[in-house]
């Protein structure tokens, strides 16, 4: 699916449609090879064991979420596959806009690392910084 194309929800039964790449962002210090799976803590809240695990078709976007992400390590963007079926992401799904133009989906099976970007479009620092603000003071809840 295109940007100029209608938007149809991207369910476990029409995700064989979408196209990638995909990306998943993190501070985690992974290789080529490893899967990323669900049943861990939340890169943004350690209350939180995640029921999937999160990806994009938005590079911009993997590194938005690398920024934000937990940790000590440096943000990083990797390229990743599917290993099973995934759907619409509904933390941002229809909720600033119609349709999801983030890209952003989730999936319970793993996501294999295929590559590493070494760079992205970046956000602006200062947006950065209040995203940051609002998650830590608990403003907006993690739909799992």
């Amino acid at each position: 699916m295109h940007d100029d194309d209608e938007w149809v929800p991207v369910s476990h039964g029409n995700c064989h449609r979408v196209e990638g790449p995909f990306y998943h962002g993190t501070k985690a210090d992974l290789s080529l090879g490893d899967l990323l799976m669900a049943g861990f803590t939340s890169n943004y809240d350690v209350r939180v064991v995640m029921n999937h695990i999160y990806f994009t078709a938005v590079a911009k976007g993997a590194g938005l979420a690398a920024e934000m992400a937990r940790g000590r390590g440096r943000p990083r963007v990797y390229v990743v596959t599917p290993t099973g079926a995934f759907e619409d992401d509904p933390n941002v799904t229809n909720k600033k806009f119609p349709g999801n133009p983030t890209r952003s989906y989730r999936s319970a099976a793993p996501l294999r690392i295929v590559g590493e970007l070494e760079r992205w479009e970046p956000y602006d620092a200062e947006f950065i910084r209040e995203l940051k603000r609002r998650v830590e003071a608990g403003m907006g809840e993690i739909i799992n």
